[in-house]
């Protein structure tokens, strides 16, 4: 079988949620299928930074702009793979009838929130969304939550939708030493936008005492709001914006925190809490979307409408420190549930499973 995947989120500079998926999806399936063939089409500024197996083979397709649309859509109408896998979202509209197409829907954030999404991103991705969701011969959903949402909001097939779970590293490095001018400090991570609900944060922050509140993370859209919140709360000082970090630096500051918050009002998956978790730090996140599938009992869940439910929580994990150690031996017994092999494994059947359709 001969597998092509659009592998261009896996190697951009700054990875976010999608971009890791496609990165470590790609990295575990070179590491354990040897009997499939696959291409992986990136972009021309692009390069795998990691070793490949003989059958895998890297396909640049130059074309600057319109890449999926043009350049991917022509090169499999060119030479057309068994299958198309599309680690997010995004298919081309136009290809061959006969190719197999799978696709990976991470969340339906757009639904809730439809005011954050400018043209033509908006249009984008909307409306690919929902092509991919009607014209895909398979999808893969990352969570139940987003599979129930697939089917809930855009009619889907349950029928044609698996759920494989994100994975997350079991290897630790101590980076203890590394961040000493921030502590203490509660560490939140993930692209600043309205979503992650970073305003209700701050706000219940600064009903807190001596401790930080690190946010790291590239600016995504509307962000104004939330630069602007610390000074409102008169917690400016107490309030560190990082911008995007490098791996190694984020795994310093999980290890260093006195625990991660994610209160955003819509997650599809939620891969920092899991993150988390691989570090030992305890979890505070919402209990709604995909969160509660993801922490379990591994973690305190509340309201992200609530700012003093959110602060409880903040003020009870800083002062109960068995608390924190309980949460943190939990964290290790749950990401034993998640790793990226198993969701290479359960990928390949996958694919399996549609070539044989």
């Amino acid at each position: 079988m001969i597998i092509g995947i659009d592998a261009s989120r896996a190697f951009v500079k700054e990875k976010t949620g999608t971009e890791n998926y496609s990165y470590n999806l790609l990295k575990a399936l070179s590491r354990i299928d040897r009997s499939n063939h696959y291409f992986l089409y990136i972009k021309p500024n692009q390069a795998i930074n990691f070793s490949l197996p003989e059958n895998f083979r890297v396909q640049k397709i130059l074309l600057p702009r319109l890449w999926t649309q043009l350049g991917l859509a022509f090169e499999c109408f060119l030479r057309p793979p068994d299958i198309l896998f599309i680690p997010a979202h995004t298919m081309p509209f136009f290809h061959r009838l006969n190719l197999k197409i799978i696709v990976t829907i991470h969340g339906l954030e757009y639904q809730y929130l439809p005011q954050y999404y400018q043209f033509p991103q908006k249009f984008y991705l909307n409306k690919s969304t929902e092509y991919a969701v009607h014209h895909a011969n398979h999808l893969i959903a990352v969570s139940n939550w987003t599979k129930k949402e697939l089917v809930k909001k855009l009619a889907a097939d349950p029928e044609k939708i698996s759920v494989v779970h994100e994975g997350v590293s079991s290897q630790i490095t101590n980076h203890k030493s590394q961040i000493t001018n921030l502590e203490p400090y509660v560490l939140f991570v993930g692209t600043v936008q309205p979503r992650k609900n970073l305003v209700r944060l701050i706000e219940a922050f600064a009903t807190l005492t001596r401790c930080n509140l690190v946010i790291a993370g590239k600016l995504g859209w509307m962000y104004e709001e939330i630069l602007l919140t610390p000074q409102k709360f008169g917690v400016e000082k107490r309030v560190k914006f990082l911008g995007y970090v490098s791996d190694e630096k984020l795994a310093s500051l999980y290890q260093n925190a006195l625990f991660f918050v994610l209160p955003s009002l819509c997650e599809g998956f939620g891969l920092p809490v899991l993150e988390a978790m691989r570090f030992g730090c305890p979890v505070i996140a919402s209990r709604t979307s995909a969160l509660p599938e993801i922490v379990g009992d591994a973690g305190l869940l509340v309201d992200p409408y609530q700012v003093g439910e959110i602060a409880e929580a903040m003020k009870l994990m800083i002062e109960n420190s068995e608390l924190r150690e309980a949460l943190r031996e939990k964290g290790f017994q749950r990401i034993r549930q998640f790793s990226w092999k198993k969701a290479a494994r359960e990928t390949i059947k996958i694919f399996q499973r549609v070539d044989e359709s």
